[in-house]
């Protein structure tokens, strides 16, 4: 279709996602467990995504390049289809991050949600069909990861993989897709650094600290889950640490006052807890009996060679570990074989800028642990992946540049 037309029609999904609102973020809070609070949140950043993506058909794509003996014209082009693989943790979310830029560009999809939490992805699926888009161009296929996942990424006639998920099935897409030379992007996990120097605001940064790990349960890639601080500011923020953190409420989702929800599985609880041992500094409290899959919110002391310092929990499990200067402080937070996100926390804005260059790391908020914003890119270094997902450098991972000279001899 034209892009006028493909405009218009991502802008009426935007539309139907917005009037139907309080109904799929009571889905999403009942399709992952997460709290009505953050659900909403979410969903309104869906409206925004798919808004957002709806002015990108009308932006002009190519640009002409003066070239001696003629004229040359780039155009950006369709993909064809392209597989989307979204995660279990921010089901509908994520979906919208893939499939705004997928339709903005013109391509077709097949998008599989996590097989643990596909019924805000079909629900999305039947807003677009209301919203216009043709049958066909927007395809909801749940299933297993084996068996559907990977036969999105060997099939010949998928042009493109968009995949959130951990690192170790990220090295498996990238192998599947080698087949086919397929482009692949890939959002896989982090380890993020939450730094915090000893000029630092304490109290305003002890207090965003607790939502930056425990926010989803902690099953969020961008939680900064190594909490480093600096040895003389050590004591004293470990203090409102714990104090932040015995104040955020655990319980029913869908009660409005609840900040931390259940974990998503009785599996996924098991892997967490194996990582808490050693010296515990705080342990929450979650609720008795009923249904659920609680696990407290926990603060570990640790140096970071330690396990729950070195692998992604995606539980609410933060390591707090002390360096003694900058230098150290850049060296631990680099230690890490991810690289997604992070924050830095001082009041220094030259130490600021130079240690958010030497971060390795694709996301990072300085005095905030704010991550993610429509208009702006997110991915990763290293293993947390490749490519970008958000803003306008999205279109560049769904669609094609082609060049074309014109001689004018």
């Amino acid at each position: 279709v034209t892009p006028d037309e493909r405009s218009s029609l991502i802008h009426a999904l935007a539309h139907e996602i917005e009037a139907r609102a309080e109904e799929l973020a009571v889905l999403e809070a009942r399709n992952a467990g997460k709290t009505i609070g953050d659900a909403r949140g979410e969903v309104g950043m869906v409206v925004d995504t798919f808004r957002y993506y709806a002015s990108a058909p009308l932006r002009p794509g190519g640009e002409t390049i003066p070239v001696a003996g003629g004229v040359d014209m780039t155009f950006r082009e369709p993909l064809g289809v392209v597989g989307l693989i979204v995660p279990w943790n921010f089901p509908l979310n994520i979906a919208s991050w893939k499939l705004g830029p997928s339709l903005a560009c013109g391509n077709t999809v097949v998008l599989k949600p996590a097989e643990l939490t596909p019924l805000s992805a079909l629900r999305l699926g039947e807003l677009c069909l209301e919203a216009g888009i043709p049958e066909g161009v927007v395809n909801i296929l749940p299933g297993k990861g084996s068996i559907v996942g990977r036969r999105l990424v060997e099939h010949p006639d998928v042009a493109k993989i968009g995949f959130t998920g951990s690192t170790e099935v990220g090295r498996s897409v990238m192998e599947g897709a080698a087949g086919t030379i397929k482009r692949v992007t890939l959002e896989l996990g982090g380890k993020s650094a939450n730094v915090i120097f000893a000029d630092a605001d304490l109290e305003k940064a002890a207090a965003a600290a607790p939502y930056a790990v425990f926010d989803n349960a902690g099953q969020d890639c961008c939680a900064r889950s190594r909490i480093l601080v600096e040895s003389s500011a050590y004591d004293r923020f470990l203090e409102l640490l714990i104090e932040a953190t015995a104040g955020v409420e655990v319980g029913d989702p869908a009660d409005p006052g609840t900040e931390m929800g259940p974990l998503i599985s009785e599996e996924h609880r098991r892997k967490v807890a194996s990582f808490v041992n050693g010296d515990v500094a705080f342990s929450g409290a979650v609720p008795e009996g009923g249904r659920g899959f609680w696990f407290p919110c926990t603060l570990v002391e640790a140096s970071n060679d330690d396990r729950v310092a070195r692998e992604e929990v995606f539980g609410p499990v933060a390591a707090v570990i002390s360096f003694a200067d900058e230098a150290e402080a850049v060296r631990l937070a680099n230690d890490t074989p991810y690289g997604l996100s992070g924050s830095i926390w001082t009041r220094d804005g030259a130490r600021a800028l130079r240690v958010a260059r030497a971060v390795e790391a694709g996301v990072l908020s300085v005095n905030s642990n704010s991550s993610v914003r429509v208009a702006t890119p997110f991915g990763g270094f290293k293993q947390s992946g490749f490519g970008r997902e958000l803003g306008m450098q999205a279109l560049e991972g769904y669609s094609e540049t082609k060049n074309v000279y014109f001689s004018l001899e």
